[in-house]
């Protein structure tokens, strides 16, 4: 059975560009583009990693991510064009942080890793 992942960030190219790298690499995709969508996915699917952009209209990564921590151990690994972010989503029980612009590759290897 493939791996899933589940991908949410806003900018709707960036949630096809990583979908597309990772359906090519083995893993089940499941992606949105909203948070409160991203925490029904979660509890619906759940994902065995799930990679959070921070910097979202409405419902932001950090109450996505303080909000699946509530049902949800598995690891996250957090993206975001600020790197001031990245503290924050570790002290919330992010995995990993990425800072946007990331190489592709760079997140796969960190998503297997995270996978063990």
């Amino acid at each position: 059975m493939k791996q899933r992942v589940l991908v949410v960030d806003d900018d709707l190219r960036i949630v096809r560009f990583i979908r597309l790298k990772l359906t090519a690499s083995g893993y089940q995709v499941s992606a949105t583009t909203d948070g409160g969508e991203a925490l029904e996915l979660a509890r619906a699917e759940q994902p065995d990693v799930t990679v959070l952009d921070i910097i979202m209209p409405g419902m932001d990564g950090f109450e996505v991510l303080r909000k699946l921590r509530a049902f949800c151990d598995r690891p996250v690994i957090v993206i975001s064009a600020r790197s001031e972010n990245g503290p924050e989503a570790l002290k919330l029980g992010a995995s990993d942080f990425m800072l946007k612009p990331f190489d592709i590759n760079d997140l796969v290897a960190r998503i297997q890793r995270a996978l063990g």
